[in-house]
């Protein structure tokens, strides 16, 4: 990290900067963003840091002005260390809460002393130091966004305890965390029955995109979804809630949480981070793609686009393995068929308000089933039946391998999985930025020359090297182009499906 390049992004308070670099001040034991509104302190007391965890483990305190917790929470060190992004999905969904770090280490391939060394050379602090950051900024945000009682902020942060929780705001801050909570009332308070996060990201954010994307996906019952408000139902260790994410007033998306249990909040946070992608830098990611020609008209039009994700792994396979050789709209029919005929009914007041009626069925729900009496295929009943006995078994399948290839190969070993879907489920679920379904025919159509013929998909994969690190973002764009140019999609062939 240059010292004066970054000692310039905090004098003009560049934005471009936020959530890549903080200032901790040696004089105050206070770190920052770059856009923080105070004084800018004397060179000789700044030092810079690559992540809040490496200021918070170096001893030093959130800014209260500028909150660190707010800054867009950036996977830049992607194309640099994969591991790295891989290690830092699963602390975000629980790794280090309920397991040790030789458990997570062993996950992604590496050992404990490698995955140590990577974090310290891309963030600047270990696994450990950045689980606790998050806790404790995450604790910050609730106490000063939303009225939540200091028990329920400690359990719905990751604390084990109130009583580590109030030790480590006390000495971390000087004070008691109810000390924090500003005194007047807030406006994410008015949610009643749930709370109200701001969740924010690095601009620009092609909200019309990700919002048509699910709305085209979206199942009855499940989903609803107008033009400025997503919702649904979703079930997290054995809990039944909602969800409503809607645009913010700034660079940030307001998430309004409706859950029994508390606990499961940080798990609901990381889920609509990556369900709306917003840890991606799309400056940097529209940079490299714009390099090819065929693709910078593409960026240029959409400069916010981004990589939708998935709500949950086994839902996503199952959607996919629906969409096989039929169109977008006829997968979305199969799946509220499935829905209507295996999901539980949630009766909560804002799945009422909101139209929702029912939870996507659990993998033991699917267990023993006639799925293809729903109006499909018995052989893809019969996958589906066997995929869902399949993660019954083992529910950590769809989580982060040591590599893309590792994780397609354990993939396409699944029921009803082939190629596509494979690379399909690790682009939306494992959100790997590398991953490419080569044979979707959406994509041979957006890349297909000026006489109309289409690369075939070893052409395109030839093709999409240029693209590598990001091509899952690449793929984004040439749907985003395809669904203008061909709004009513054509029948797929076998394996070269559009996206489901």
């Amino acid at each position: 990290m240059d010292f004066e390049a970054c000692r310039r992004a905090f004098l003009t308070r560049d934005a471009r900067f936020d959530g890549r670099i903080f200032c901790a001040v040696r004089s105050t034991g206070i770190y920052c963003r770059p856009i923080c509104p105070a004084r800018t302190p004397k060179a000789c007391n700044m030092t810079f840091y690559p992540s809040a965890a490496a200021c918070q483990e170096a001893g030093f305190r959130p800014c209260m002005r500028c909150r660190p917790e707010a800054s867009p929470d950036l996977g830049a060190w992607r194309g640099t260390s994969n591991t790295v992004s891989r290690a830092l999905a699963l602390i975000e969904s629980g790794a280090l809460d309920h397991g040790d770090l030789d458990a997570l280490a062993a996950r992604l391939g590496v050992g404990e002393r490698q995955l140590r060394r990577l974090f310290r050379q891309h963030l600047g602090a270990s696994p450990v130091a950045v689980a606790q950051t998050r806790r404790v900024l995450l604790a910050k945000q609730l106490i000063q966004e939303t009225l939540l009682p200091m028990g329920e902020v400690a359990l719905a942060s990751g604390f084990g305890s109130i009583r580590r929780f109030n030790e480590t705001f006390q000495q971390l801050f000087g004070r008691p965390p109810g000390a924090l909570r500003r005194s007047r009332a807030v406006e994410s308070a008015a949610a009643v029955g749930g709370i109200t996060v701001r969740l924010p990201y690095r601009a620009p954010y092609d909200w019309d995109a990700m919002i048509g994307f699910l709305a085209a996906r979206a199942i009855p019952g499940v989903e609803t979804v107008t033009a400025r408000r997503y919702a649904r139902t979703l079930a997290v260790d054995g809990a039944r809630g909602v969800v409503i994410v809607t645009p913010g007033a700034g660079d940030f998306l307001v998430a309004e949480i409706h859950f029994p249990r508390v606990p499961a909040l940080p798990a609901v946070i990381a889920r609509i981070r990556r369900v709306f992608d917003l840890t991606a830098d799309p400056a940097l990611i529209g940079a490299h793609l714009s390099l090819d020609p065929a693709l910078a008209r593409l960026v240029a039009a959409r400069p916010g686009l981004r990589a939708p994700g998935a709500w949950d792994g086994f839902e996503l396979a199952v959607r996919a393995i629906l969409g096989q050789q039929i169109t977008v709209a006829a997968a979305r029919g199969l799946a509220a068929k499935l829905v209507a005929a295996h999901g539980d009914r949630i009766d909560d007041p804002a799945a009422v308000k909101n139209g929702l009626s029912r939870v996507f069925p659990s993998p033991d729900l699917i267990v023993g089933q006639d799925i293809a009496a729903l109006g499909m295929p018995k052989a893809r009943g019969a996958a589906l039946e066997a995929l869902a006995r399949t993660v019954a078994a083992d529910p950590t399948i769809f989580t982060p391998r040591a590599d893309l290839e590792s994780a397609i190969a354990a993939l396409r070993a699944l029921p009803g999985v082939g190629e596509w879907t494979a690379q399909y489920i690790a682009l939306r679920e494992l959100r790997e930025p590398d991953a490419f379904p080569q044979a979707d025919i959406g994509l041979m159509r957006a890349m297909a020359d000026e006489t109309g013929a289409r690369p075939t998909p070893a052409a395109l994969l030839a093709r999409a090297e240029i693209w590598r690190p990001w091509r899952a973002y690449a793929a984004q764009h040439l749907w985003a182009c395809d669904a203008v140019a061909q709004p009513e999609l054509q029948r797929n062939q076998p394996d070269a499906r559009h996206a489901a």
